[in-house]
């Protein structure tokens, strides 16, 4: 195996594109990844790509799609035609807005109609109750919350449609970087509830497109 020896069959294999996670890598690494995945020229995402790292691939891929708040790239630019249900993403705040953006861009990315719900935190409950019907016509809801990481499991018993739950790491010391909200959203009374790891935008669009799939 080779320092840059990709996963190029992943979309023959199991249906969706590789993802390269650029964290830990420098840009010159992703710029020589990116070369391999021109030379290819298979679907992919960069995900938490820092500034550099966003350089280092549009020098290689200049069409690549940028998202500089969620730190993501895709590559060709354009999304495929959506299919499958629709993934409705939702953000407690706008401080947890970088996180949801990663999950509704991979989600649609990978296939999905995708909508982004903002600033509906548990705080003000009347702003989730004002989205209902959006909520409700979704195959599955993606909850992006901080904090005391309520607002999955208000979310759930709110709809019948799945909710994948990402805890998110904004907050005061107590939330202990998103372990506390991780816990709150584990424990959540209301069934249809599943859970990924702190800030992983990407795991949870990717669950998220997944559920949604045509059947």
């Amino acid at each position: 195996m080779t320092e840059f020896d990709l996963d190029l069959g992943r979309a023959a294999r199991r249906g969706y594109p590789e993802a390269v996670y650029c964290e830990g890598k420098t840009p010159a690494q992703v710029a020589a990844i990116a070369e391999r995945i021109r030379q290819a020229a298979v679907v992919t995402l960069f995900t938490r790509a820092s500034a550099g790292h966003a350089a280092a691939v549009l020098g290689v891929l200049p069409d690549a799609f940028h998202d500089d708040a969620a730190r993501l790239l895709a590559w060709p630019p354009r999304p495929p035609a959506a299919t499958g249900g629709r993934v409705v993403v939702v953000a407690a705040g706008t401080s947890d807005l970088p996180v949801a953006r990663e999950a509704e861009l991979t989600a649609r990315y990978l296939g999905r109609d995708t909508e982004l719900i903002v600033d509906v935190g548990v705080a003000g409950l009347h702003r989730i109750l004002a989205h209902l019907d959006t909520l409700r016509r979704a195959r599955v809801v993606v909850v992006a919350a901080g904090m005391d990481g309520a607002l999955p499991s208000v979310v759930a018993g709110l709809i019948a449609a799945p909710v994948v739950a990402l805890p998110t790491s904004v907050g005061y010391g107590a939330a202990f970087q998103g372990v506390a909200p991780l816990l709150t959203m584990l424990n959540a009374c209301a069934p249809g509830v599943g859970v990924v790891n702190i800030d992983n935008g990407y795991g949870a669009g990717h669950l998220a497109a997944q559920i949604a799939a045509p059947a």
